[in-house]
């Protein structure tokens, strides 16, 4: 580990090839690269501090340098202890200039010294990616609360805390819910997260899907895409859930739908992607087959009661990286993907990057919403106007080579009259 003034690294010798994957990332984010070239024009954050807590990945890391060539003064930070990838923070800091506080594996501890020592910098606007950020400062830093213009959030869970917060009057800044565009919810987490969800999977086991039963808890965005992608590749997919509109649609969608205390016995694999707590019990644990797989892609650890399967625990097994067999009391064994954590950042490396562009793209237009409306904003959440998500799906489908149709002046007329019909 190297540690100076400005930064906290794993080793700063990784940044040649974690410039090279940045690079291999801008490539397929045209959407991103054509705000960064506004931003470098118009400089929109000049003279603003930016703390970010995110996954550093080479993505984040092209939005980061976005924010930065629009004028941000950007200093980041992890959103999550294992999903740092190490070259891309030291490319961040060698190549880029932007100090980083992130080492791929760190314990919780350094996790939360981390998050502090980002809030150092003392900023005007936040990139938050779970709301650590956010809820630091209400908690514990306070004093920088006078000085912050407002926050962007990347995902359901931090949406969830923020709503929480709103509701309290407890919120303090004007905050941006990214995960409500449209652009953002449909694309990254339906067909990102069901596709890296499935990829980390597979590269921590390397078993067959084809012909196992598939559990999936939820049926949200993340997780339709989950379901998707887990039956496209032959398993049988369960779906469990809460809500009966969501466990309606699975059921009409052609997956089978029943409780978690009965998928248990049925299940393979395992994947929770719901945002909330102890959704893979472990009562459900200890009733599932000898030989069963559990994974998390939802974003914090708390989906899989690891904790409480740790009291009937007798042996653990470290079998490959990020794959450990937890021998039972009862004699079974259960194999637990990335300690419980995100199972797709962790396994692997996250979302495609053309994915990616989209969400970050909205992001970076997010926290230009933010400072543009600096004084008119109250201090609840917002989303960007649709206006915006047509437009960065405009710019996408203009990346791709994809045409589409405008409306004639008559079908204009049509859509807005109420005069005609039959």
């Amino acid at each position: 580990m190297q540690t100076v003034m400005n930064y906290e690294i794993k080793d700063i010798s990784l940044a040649e090839q974690g410039k090279k994957n940045i690079e291999w990332a801008q490539k397929d984010m045209p959407v991103l690269n054509s705000i960064k070239e506004r931003f470098k024009k118009e400089k929109p954050f000049e003279g603003l501090r930016l703390t970010a807590s995110v996954h550093v990945t080479k993505e984040t890391a092209a939005l980061c340098i976005a924010m930065k060539e629009g004028g941000a003064d950007a200093v980041l930070a992890a959103s999550n202890p294992l999903s740092t990838q190490d070259d891309v923070a030291a490319a961040l800091v060698k190549y880029y200039g932007i100090p980083v506080y992130a080492i791929a594996g760190e314990d919780a501890q350094t996790y939360h010294k981390h998050i502090d020592m980002a809030l150092d910098h003392r900023p005007n606007i936040i990139i938050d990616d779970g709301c650590d950020l956010v809820a630091t400062v209400h908690n514990s830093r306070r004093d920088l609360i006078e000085n912050i213009i407002g926050s962007c959030e990347e995902t359901t869970t931090g949406i969830i805390r923020l709503q929480a917060m709103e509701k309290e009057n407890k919120l303090e800044f004007p905050a941006l819910g990214v995960n409500n565009s449209l652009t953002k919810h449909l694309f990254d987490n339906r067909y990102g997260t069901g596709q890296s969800a499935l990829d980390g999977i597979i590269r921590a086991t390397n078993i067959l899907l084809a012909g196992k039963t598939f559990v999936v808890c939820g049926y949200g965005w993340c997780s339709r895409g989950a379901a998707a992608k887990a039956r496209g590749m032959g398993a049988n997919v369960i779906v469990t859930e809460v809500d009966p509109l969501k466990a309606l649609e699975a059921v009409m969608d052609g997956f089978r739908v029943m409780p978690i205390a009965e998928a248990s016995k049925e299940g393979d694999i395992f994947l929770s992607i719901t945002g909330d707590i102890n959704v893979v019990s472990a009562q459900n644990m200890l009733s599932m087959k000898n030989g069963a797989f559990v994974a998390n892609a939802g974003h914090f650890d708390v989906e899989i009661d690891v904790n409480g399967l740790k009291k009937h625990v007798v042996e653990y097994k470290n079998i490959r990286p990020n794959l450990d067999e937890w021998v039972l009391e009862n004699g079974k064994s259960i194999y637990v993907l990335a300690q419980g954590r995100l199972v797709n950042l962790v396994c692997a490396e996250g979302h495609p990057a053309s994915v990616m562009d989209m969400s970050f793209a909205n992001q970076a237009l997010g926290m230009e919403f933010i400072v543009k409306n600096q004084g008119r904003l109250e201090n609840k959440m917002y989303t960007l106007p649709i206006s915006v998500d047509e437009e960065i799906a405009r710019l996408k489908l203009q990346s791709m080579g994809v045409k589409i149709d405008t409306l004639t002046a008559e079908q204009e007329r049509y859509l807005n009259s109420w005069s005609q019909g039959t």
